[in-house]
């Protein structure tokens, strides 16, 4: 499988210093070549390696920032993705004593890429300017605007740099995040629902007070609410399953737990069926859990949504799954004894153990 560190090749390289010569003339590709080889390249992660770049863009540019902003800003936009994050890892390794000029140039390029980890440092500098930044940033026209408002703000965003005062108290975040509950746009939801999953995960009561707020109101907030309480649906939090109406589990039975294969070789899969029963109409949240052996030979569980469904009373429904157990960047399996879990509701109704082997 190929690295994400392996879009920053030679090639990427190469078409990076034709760019920035193409948009200054006096650009030194020397002096940029040079740099980014003064260390081991292949021994460097992702993040690395964009600061390796962006460090390397200053040495051949060799301007002051205001002036080197105009030039970053011509050469940007054939740069998509991973690959143009050189250009807000510029501004924020640069610009932090030029305020306005990296606000201007950190939405425009986000944009082309994001510059939701560029914002952090200046969060860090001055939480309050950054905040006043980013809440004029959700009047934006531009989605990739809006969204950098939310993304760049959230209490834990993945690969970025930590705000540990919005993990402690993140109730500052809530009025910037307010004119974005209706954002027609999807791109921009998602963002908003994981910064408030974020919050959930230390403030559940900030979430589930703005669900007793403000679901019903709007479809697109509803959206928002329901993807943002993932986790605590998935933690079977009876208020929030109250509150998108699941009930107790009393009325839905569990049988007929099977599985294909009670062993299993990691790079496998287990397969297995379920069969639920309601004796009255029930609004049904199915899970299932897996307790992973880990490393250390203790279990670790992750649980995983199966299906949401409506019940009459007296039906019956049969459901089949596979899980795979091949090892990913996210998750390495061990070999031992494993369990199977089906949850309704919250609640755990009946499991099974399994054994997984090298």
């Amino acid at each position: 499988m190929a690295d994400l560190k392996d879009v920053y090749d030679s090639k990427f390289i190469e078409s990076l210093a034709y760019a920035l010569g193409q948009a200054d003339v006096s650009f030194n590709q020397e002096a940029f070549l040079m740099y980014v080889s003064q260390e081991n390249w292949s021994s460097l992660a992702l993040k690395q390696r964009i600061r390796q770049v962006s460090g390397a863009m200053h040495a051949g540019m060799n301007k002051p920032f205001p002036q080197a902003i105009p030039l970053l800003l011509n050469a940007a936009p054939p740069f998509k993705r991973l690959t143009g994050l050189v250009f807000p890892d510029y501004v924020e390794q640069y610009g932090l004593l030029f305020w306005k000029e990296s606000m201007e140039a950190l939405a425009q390029l986000t944009v082309y890429s994001t510059s939701e980890f560029a914002v952090r440092p200046f969060l860090l500098q001055d939480q309050e300017r950054m905040l006043a930044q980013m809440m004029e940033w959700t009047k934006s026209s531009n989605e990739h605007v809006r969204r950098l408002a939310s993304e760049g703000a959230r209490p834990r965003l993945p690969w970025g740099q930590s705000i540990p005062a919005f993990k402690q108290d993140p109730s500052p975040l809530l009025p910037l995040l307010e004119p974005l509950l209706k954002d027609d746009s999807l791109y921009v939801r998602k963002s908003v629902a994981n910064h408030l999953n974020d919050i959930s995960k230390t403030h559940p009561d900030i979430l589930i007070a703005l669900i007793r707020q403000r679901h019903g109101q709007h479809p697109h907030t509803d959206w928002i609410l329901r993807h943002a309480a993932r986790t605590l649906l998935k933690q079977g939090n009876p208020d929030v399953l109250q509150l998108f109406g699941y009930p107790n589990s009393a009325h839905v039975s569990v049988s007929r737990l099977s599985l294909e294969k009670r062993t299993i070789p990691i790079g496998g899969a287990l397969q297995f069926s379920v069969e639920i029963h309601a004796s009255q109409p029930v609004k049904t949240r199915v899970e299932y859990a897996i307790d992973y052996m880990k490393k250390n030979g203790r279990p670790s569980r992750k649980v995983f949504h199966l299906t949401d469904t409506h019940l009459a009373g007296g039906q019956s429904k049969t459901m089949v799954r596979t899980q795979s157990f091949r090892n990913m960047t996210t998750r390495t399996h061990y070999a031992g004894e494993h369990t199977l879990s089906i949850l309704i509701n919250g609640i755990q109704k009946e499991s099974i153990t399994f054994y997984v082997t090298d």
